[in-house]
């Protein structure tokens, strides 16, 4: 199966849930909790965490403001490969800050 933009999208999506899930946990926050310091609705941060729902920037500086951590953070393991036209790809590695530093 050819990897298109929209699967390399639901990667992303996954990867960036599982980050976002994993410093909210560390910071001892429900999802409401999170929410209501983001200005976001509690079923938005569960879509994200889920990884239904990929954040946009403004998103994902509200989130990182509420947790206190860089915007960095909830990207960890996402790189862009840059690349002529439409060739560029996402590739989620498995590798975390929180491995190399205290990270969340």
């Amino acid at each position: 199966m050819a990897r298109d933009g929209r699967i390399r999208s639901e990667e992303v999506a996954v990867r960036f849930g599982r980050n976002l899930f994993r410093c909210r946990r560390r910071a001892a926050m429900s999802q409401e909790e999170l929410g209501a310091l983001a200005s976001l609705h509690r079923t938005e941060i569960g879509m994200l965490e889920q990884g239904t729902r990929l954040a946009r920037a403004d998103t994902l500086m509200k989130l990182a403001g509420a947790l206190s951590i860089s915007p960095l953070e909830l990207l960890d393991g996402i790189h862009w490969t840059p690349a002529s036209s439409a060739d560029g790809s996402f590739t989620i590695s498995d590798r975390s800050l929180s491995r190399r530093r205290d990270g969340c």
